[in-house]
């Protein structure tokens, strides 16, 4: 019998192994996808959807039902992916014509009809600042609302709202006219950075 997310959830509290492997039967797919596309590394996007599941086991008692079980598992696997892509600055990543694409599912298939699509859109997200790139993925490709996005980042709706706009105009751009991305921080990034500037300085003191 099919249990539901929140008995699952329930259970692996528990312990249970059963329903832990279930749950992660749910989301496996959708966690190494959305790791792969911020990552551009599928092997590092496995070995993080790993760890993050793990963690999903291991802290299972701290979820609340508060907000969707999906925004919870993915808010693991983003802040996984943050920590990650200091290390991917130091390494030698795949080129994006080497990466199996027989590992995708649902709306991540490559298009058969036009094999350099998905390819390009590839190379434009890895050419994305994380920053960007990560919202982007969890509104357009993962279906997450804003506030759902901004709950898992922790950054304000109408940080992740500029975020996304300004990801998606960087892709539109290299897309439609091959122009280079800049990455460049909006007013409101700008901002925020000024404002941690300052919250990192009052801490020091």
């Amino acid at each position: 019998m099919r249990m539901d997310e929140q008995e699952l959830i329930e259970r692996v509290k528990k312990g249970d192994e059963e329903a832990f492997s279930q749950l992660m039967m749910r989301y496996k797919d959708r966690v190494v996808n959305f790791l792969y596309q911020v990552t551009g590394d599928y092997q590092v996007a496995v070995d993080l959807s790993q760890e993050t599941f793990l963690r999903v086991y291991f802290k299972a008692r701290k979820y609340r039902p508060i907000a969707p079980l999906s925004s919870w598992i993915f808010s693991i696997a983003a802040n996984l992916a943050k920590t990650e892509r200091k290390k991917i600055f130091r390494r030698a990543t795949i080129s994006l014509e080497e990466i199996n694409n027989d590992y995708s599912s649902g709306s991540y298939s490559l298009d058969h009809n036009d094999p350099g699509l998905m390819r390009n859109v590839r190379l434009a997200l890895k050419k994305l600042h994380p920053r960007y790139r990560i919202p982007v993925i969890l509104k357009d490709m993962e279906g997450f609302s804003q506030e759902e996005i901004a709950r898992m980042m922790k950054l304000p709706v109408g940080t992740i709202k500029a975020r996304i706009s300004r990801g998606r105009e960087y892709l539109r751009k290299w897309l439609e006219e091959g122009k280079e991305i800049k990455n460049r921080p909006d007013k409101r990034e700008k901002m925020d950075i000024k404002l941690k500037r300052k919250k990192q300085e009052s801490e020091d003191d």
